[in-house]
This record gives structure tokens, sequence and C-alpha cells, in this order.
């Protein structure tokens, strides 16, 4: 089983996260079910890419960076994660109790550590805050593991 970890930004327009969507679930096609994904389930990527893992009839594995995680997400976005959670074949729980940048730089690192490739939903720019995009994109070249950079042509966030 290929273990894949997802890192990427929040908050993508509309159009962006079909196209998004779309790229994450071809790069995964081929795998057809054969993978383990690992998201902290956040809005935005972290998502699109648990969806994907789940319809595809993979193993999905939480990572949860904090206790309070769940409070620092959208509230549109709790009934979301709840259901993903839910699904999950594996929680991965960090020893965190509020959900800092610290705690999801230590979550991200996390993913890094435990999968052979990393799918990162990233503009190329620099994090907006420690455990941000780049900093995982980072870590992971740092540790020699594959990155594949998902990000449509011409996309602002």
């Amino acid at each position: 089983m290929r273990r894949i970890a997802i890192t990427g930004h929040r908050g993508l327009p509309p159009a962006v996260e079909r196209e998004v969507d779309a790229a994450l679930r071809a790069h995964l096609a081929p795998l057809d079910g054969g993978l383990i994904g690992l998201s902290c389930l956040a809005d935005g990527a972290d998502t699109l890419f648990a969806r994907a893992v789940v319809e595809a009839g993979a193993d999905l594995e939480a990572v949860v960076p904090a206790e309070r995680y769940r409070d620092g997400l959208p509230p549109a976005h709790h009934p979301v994660y709840d259901a993903l959670l839910a699904r999950a074949a594996l929680v991965h729980r960090l020893p965190f109790t509020d959900s800092t940048p610290q705690a999801h730089l230590e979550a991200g690192r996390h993913m890094v550590d435990h999968c052979d490739e990393l799918l990162a939903v990233w503009d190329g720019r620099a994090a907006r805050g420690p455990g941000g995009t780049a900093d995982i994109v980072a870590y992971a070249q740092e540790r020699d593991r594959p990155v594949v950079v998902i990000w449509p042509d011409g996309a602002l966030r």
C-alpha cells in the first residue's frame, strides 16, 4: 500500500477548488484504491483529498493536531470534519491541547514522517505562518520524500 499525505491551502476559490479536486482524483486514480491517505481534514485541500481517498475505496488516516483542533475550523465545516473523522480507519491524535501553528506544524511533520509521498496543493509561495504548506513541503524535501505539487496554472488564492 502506498501511503500518501496531503498538505495544502484552505479557503480556495470555487473554480480553483474544482480544478484541484479533479487533479487530486486524477493523481489517485491509477492507484485503484491501493493507498492509504493521511489528512488533517481541514477545509480546503485536506478535505478534497480525504473525500477522494474515501470515494476511491481506500483507507483514510486522520491526523488530529490538537484536542481543540475542531474548534479552530470554520463552524460550517464541522459536519464535514465529523463525517470524515468517523470514516477514518485510524486516527492519530497529537499531544497538544490548543490548535496552534506549532501543533499544525507537528501534524504536518507527522504525516511526512509516515508517508511515501506528499501531495501539496500549493501556490509556491512562502507559508503565512508556522506549519503552513511551504513549511511542510520543505520538511518533506529535507526528508527526501517525493513531493507532487498540484496547483492550477494562473490560479490565485
